[in-house]
């Protein structure tokens, strides 16, 4: 019986709620409240979108700098072996210093 009771006190405020909500487009305001809550549910779903493209756009330029740090740290390590290179090729190339004459 108490369940019943239950039920039957849900079901009242459920038929209240809906007379309610009936009523309240009646209201001078009441009709651009109810324009703009329907606006404020599209862009949030519109901006629910968009987030998770963010996502996708994320992982894509986590993946690109690690591209690059691979690339600049092999590009790195070829410029200093250049460097090496160059450095020895020029020590070679320059000319000797003449010795001093001790007169």
């Amino acid at each position: 019986m108490a369940q019943q009771r239950g039920q039957d006190i849900i079901s009242r405020l459920a038929d209240r709620g809906e007379d309610v909500l009936g009523r309240i487009t009646e209201l001078p305001g009441a009709q651009r409240l109810v324009e703009t809550t329907n606006q404020l549910k599209e862009r949030a779903d519109e901006m629910q979108k968009r987030m998770r493209g963010l996502e996708a756009l994320e992982r894509r330029v986590e993946a690109l700098e690690r591209k690059v740090d691979t690339l600049s740290k092999g590009s790195s390590g070829r410029s200093a072996g250049g460097a090496k290179k160059a450095a020895t090729t020029k020590r070679t190339t320059r000319a000797k210093p003449k010795p001093k004459s001790s007169t």
